[in-house]
């Protein structure tokens, strides 16, 4: 098999409500569709979402990285060969790793619809039947989430992400108003996203923090500070997560040596897609310390990708990829059984793409043949 063309769609998913996190606001999420064709007649659709804060990727860039450098290398390759695949990406650029994820996908959508199995049956076989869907409250005033977290409570969600990374003191009152609202059972997960930059203004929050019953606090300090992480780990019992500092295998190893967080957050879009996740994975299991697949809110296509990594292996506990229920158009059609996700038996990815939805929300568009 080889590739013979490879499509490029810059789209943009609307959102039902503003994204709103510790850097930024998002009126809807700017996505690269890939659509890979082979000499087989078998088609694959991978995705990428940049995000300049994480990866240091634009969506611009991450455009001009598959069309000039990474889809002309890989014309007449194999999709097959995976391992080879993400060779030659690597010798092609150093770093992209939303661009490579996006190839990376629509490789193994065509391998498991060439072999006619769902891609996690590719990558260890399915583990888990099902995984609860954790709600995500977007950083607002302390009643308003505190609000939006009580009528999902009415609609079965029993875990809420709530996001922060304010001023402390502001943060302290939203996570404590959404507690209060929602009672002790339901749990909740604090992401920072890097918000209180250094270990002692995360020390200041988390110390008012003890009687939240919070289940982890995801990412306090800044990206690269690992040491902060581990002063914070030191000097406070509730259960740490690491996402933006991971990347890839060299910054796990260093959590894994400095036993810098209790749970780390694997994206494919930090990483450069479902193979690279699998070894952080692996290489997690190995040190004893569970994992999530989180998303940057991408679609159902980019989406699947992670859901099927998750159901994939053991030592990965929870999700957190609700993009398609945050978009009010999509491209593709993942379904969600609220409040869970139960993927199904169809090959690949298992999604299907309605190219007019794909059509309508594309920008700017290219084709490397």
């Amino acid at each position: 098999m080889k590739i013979t063309a490879i499509h490029l769609y810059a789209i943009h998913l609307p959102l039902h409500n503003p994204f709103v996190i510790s850097y930024g606001s998002y009126d809807y999420m700017p996505s690269i569709i890939v659509k890979i064709e082979t000499d087989e007649g078998i088609v694959g659709y991978g995705e990428g979402v940049a995000d300049e804060h994480v990866t240091g990727e634009s969506w611009e860039g991450v455009f001009h990285i598959l069309k000039n450098t990474l889809a002309p290398t890989l014309l007449g390759k194999n999709p097959m060969e995976i391992e080879k695949i993400h060779d030659f990406m690597n010798k092609a650029i150093y770093g992209a790793p939303t661009a490579k994820a996006a190839i990376d996908i629509a490789c193994f959508d065509i391998m498991g619809k060439k072999l006619e199995q769902p891609v996690y049956q590719l990558i260890g076989g399915r583990y888990h039947d099902e995984f609860p869907i954790t709600h995500v409250l977007s950083i607002a005033e302390p009643v308003e989430m505190a609000d939006e977290a009580a009528s999902m409570v009415e609609k079965g969600y029993r875990s809420f992400k709530m996001k922060v990374g304010t001023k402390v003191s502001q943060d302290v009152k939203r996570i404590q108003a959404v507690r209060e609202r929602v009672g002790e059972d339901i749990a909740i997960r604090v992401d920072v996203n890097q918000g209180w930059r250094n270990s002692s203004t995360t020390l200041v929050a988390l110390n008012q923090l003890r009687d939240c019953n919070l289940d982890w606090v995801e990412q306090p300090v800044v990206a690269d500070d690992i040491d902060g992480m581990v002063e914070v780990k030191s000097k406070t019992t509730l259960p740490l997560m690491i996402d933006e500092g991971l990347k890839g295998s060299r910054e796990m190893l260093e959590i894994i040596q400095k036993r810098a967080s209790d749970k780390v957050n694997i994206k494919l879009m930090k990483c450069g897609g479902i193979y690279p996740a699998v070894k952080l994975a692996h290489q997690a299991e190995l040190a004893g310390i569970e994992c999530q697949v989180g998303s940057m809110v991408e679609s159902s296509v980019g989406s699947a990708a992670g859901f099927h990594v998750a159901f994939s292996k053991k030592v990965i506990t929870s999700v957190e990829l609700t993009g398609p229920l945050k978009f009010s158009k999509d491209i593709g059609n993942l379904h969600y059984d609220v409040p869970f996700i139960r993927l199904t038996e169809k090959p690949g990815l298992g999604v299907e793409v309605d190219e007019e939805i794909l059509s309508e929300l594309t920008v700017f568009q290219d084709i490397v043949r």
